[in-house]
């Protein structure tokens, strides 16, 4: 029977009859009435790979020995930047987007009755055959992990990322059940990702909304600090107006103010070393620290941003224009390319260590299949031009997509163009639900600790096994399964248990059996 579809725009909200009406923030984000501006989360460093940097004046060697003393933070944490998707209302990650599979990983196939619950009709399952190439034509490994050939996410990534960018990153799937419909799932890795090390040049966290998460979902409770609460970062504008070098900067060019404020900070050295050194550490000490530090600060502003190209994502070539990741019309189009860039250029440059992008409206059981695909193929585009910019600057990336619940299909076919003849999404079921990670590495793709990219599995039947680990039927297992793998990419797995004490990942053994590669830095990026 022929199914008469209506094509809703990507930002077009979903009104549900089995669902309330919207009444929180994060109902309006789920059912996409709330869309789009830009998003930034935390630190993350990498000043000394990013290209604007070259740029940069250098301050005297007297200023730099007191930028060291007053402990002035340069490069961050150096540790991978780190960005995460949180995809709001319950998408679909499993089988039509990421391949899922049994025990023996992503290829030990599911039933067709299960793949038909994760909306793949029965000629489109990973498992058929071509019997002229005997090859298996719905499975596509460009990423190394296997995404379905027809993955709305793929194609997004496809369209973004380069040849070159593609052939070295590599992921993992992580399937796990979590609540549908609900902020309440504490998914956010944020404060995770900090403990694990990360930081920024400006920022430690930051993200695109205005929550103690940085997004949509919580974050689990036991390792929030609020110090490093994320900073919204909401538009290209907002990210300029992050560092203000004063009108100085403007009258004068960027070497001349770094020459004044070089010459004011000695002033001040030299004025302070003349107060009574007996005074010891009281008022009169704490004084002459913020005077000798402030006026160096002031400097080195001006040395690393009086230059407002260096982190406005719009005057990057690399991000916007003919060479860019995204044309000038794409991006002046569209709320969530600006958002992406906006947060992969603070990320990706070490400006902050770890990034949190919320995109909305992924509650999308309504009866067709052509409203998700235009939702996950835009989804696609910003996971694929993060990629692409850390190929493009040449530093390593973790990106992480996950979303609150997902949905499942009663085996209806939506045969219209936007549907491509795949499976309507009917209604929300959190049984279906995955995770996935993605690893960029620019000296080559990360080597497998063993020979699965999935950690857990599937049952035949098409949902989550939930004794496949610890993360199967527990999020706040899911994140600490993460952590342990962002951890181990910096060959520091062995610290988990000190960093994250009370952890519910077992021993190292099974810690072990939880992560997916072997390190990409020793320690540090450039190590």
């Amino acid at each position: 029977m022929k199914n008469k579809n209506r094509n809703l725009h990507p930002d077009a909200p979903l009104l549900h009859p089995d669902h309330a009406r919207p009444k929180t923030r994060r109902d309006f984000i789920r059912q996409g009435m709330m869309t789009g501006a830009a998003s930034v989360l935390g630190p993350s460093i990498l000043g000394l790979f990013a290209n604007p940097r070259a740029a940069y004046a250098q301050l005297s060697s007297d200023i730099n020995t007191l930028r060291s003393q007053c402990g002035i933070t340069v490069q961050g944490a150096g540790k991978i930047p780190f960005i995460c998707f949180d995809l709001a209302g319950g998408a679909n990650i499993a089988g039509s987007n990421v391949l899922v599979g049994g025990r023996g990983g992503q290829d030990d196939f599911l039933s067709t009755e299960g793949y038909s619950k994760l909306g793949l009709p029965g000629d489109m399952v990973p498992s058929i055959a071509n019997p002229q190439t005997q090859t298996r034509d719905f499975i596509n490994n460009q990423l190394g992990l296997l995404f379905h050939t027809d993955s709305a996410f793929l194609r997004g990534i496809l369209r973004r990322a380069s040849a070159g960018a593609l052939a070295n990153t590599d992921g993992a799937v992580i399937p796990a059940r979590s609540e549908n419909d609900t902020g309440n799932n504490p998914h956010s890795p944020l404060y995770y990702i900090y403990r694990a090390g990360a930081d920024g040049e400006l920022l430690t966290l930051i993200g695109s909304r205005a929550a103690d998460s940085g997004g949509n979902s919580m974050a689990p409770a036991m390792w929030m600090d609020p110090s490093v609460r994320p900073t919204k970062v909401d538009r290209p504008s907002d990210v300029t107006g992050l560092v203000d070098t004063g009108k100085l900067v403007g009258l004068l060019d960027q070497q001349d103010v770094v020459s004044v404020m070089e010459s004011i900070a000695r002033v001040s050295e030299q004025k302070m070393g003349n107060l009574d050194p007996r005074v010891g550490v009281g008022r009169e000490e704490v004084i002459r620290e913020l005077i000798r530090c402030g006026y160096v600060k002031s400097a080195d502003l001006a040395d690393r941003y009086g230059d407002p190209s260096t982190l406005n994502p719009v005057a990057d070539v690399d991000i916007v224009g003919a060479g860019g990741i995204f044309s000038s019309a794409d991006f002046n189009s569209d709320g969530e390319y600006q958002k992406t860039a906006s947060v992969m250029k603070l990320v990706v440059n070490g400006f902050s260590g770890a990034g949190s992008i919320t995109m909305g409206g992924f509650d999308y059981h309504t009866g067709d299949r052509s409203t998700g695909e235009a939702r996950d193929f835009r989804a696609g585009e910003c996971m694929g031009a993060c990629l692409e910019y850390a190929h493009r600057v040449g530093v390593p990336l973790m990106l992480y997509v996950f979303s609150d619940g997902s949905v499942a299909s009663n085996g209806m076919v939506d045969d219209s163009a936007g549907g491509r003849g795949k499976g309507q999404w009917t209604g929300d079921n959190q049984s279906t639900a995955a995770s996935f990670f993605l690893v960029y590495n620019p000296n080559g793709r990360a080597a497998l600790t063993g020979t699965s990219r999935q950690i857990g599995w599937f049952r035949a039947s098409g949902d989550v096994d939930n004794s496949s680990s610890p993360a199967a039927n527990n999020v706040n297992l899911l994140v600490e399964t993460v952590a342990l793998n962002y951890m181990a990419l910096h060959g520091e797995q062995s610290q988990f248990a000190t960093r994250f004490a009370g952890h519910g990942l077992g021993n190292n053994t099974m810690r072990d059996s939880l992560t997916a590669f072997a390190p990409i830095v020793n320690g540090v990026i450039g190590s």
